[in-house]
C-alpha cells in the first residue's frame, strides 16, 4: 500500500510580515474575508492553524447597542427622520473618499 502525503500549501511573508492564506487552506478552514485565524504553537515548535469561531461581539459595543434598543423601544417618539440638509452635509463630507477594507495597511496606519 503506497503512502500518500498530506495536502500542502505555501505562502510568502511580505516585508511587513503579512501573507495571503492559500486557497486550499481557506477552503479547508471555511474562511471568508474578515474571518479570524487562530495559531496554536505546540511545544515541539509546530503551529496549528484554525478558524476562530464567531464569538460574542465587542462587549462594550453590545452593551451600547442594547442601550440603544431599549431607548428606541421605550421612547419611539424621539425617533426623527434625518433632514435632507444633514444628508447633504454628510454626503459632502464623504464625497471623494475611497475606502477599501481589504487593502493592506500602510506604515502610517500602524
Amino acid at each position: 500500500m503506497a503512502a500518500t502525503s498530506a495536502p500542502r500549501a505555501e505562502s510568502t511573508l511580505t516585508d511587513r510580515y503579512q501573507t495571503t492564506v492559500p486557497d486550499p487552506v481557506r477552503k479547508a478552514l471555511g474562511l471568508s474575508k474578515r474571518d479570524k485565524i487562530c495559531y496554536t504553537i505546540q511545544p515541539n515548535g509546530k503551529v496549528w492553524i484554525s478558524r476562530v469561531e464567531q464569538q460574542e461581539s465587542d462587549p462594550v459595543l453590545g452593551k451600547f447597542l442594547n442601550f440603544l434598543t431599549q431607548d428606541i423601544e421605550g421612547n419611539p417618539q424621539h425617533i426623527r427622520a434625518m433632514s435632507s440638509d444633514l444628508a447633504s452635509h454628510v454626503q459632502s463630507l464623504t464625497s471623494g473618499v475611497d475606502l477599501d477594507l481589504d487593502a493592506p495597511l500602510v506604515d502610517e496606519d500602524e
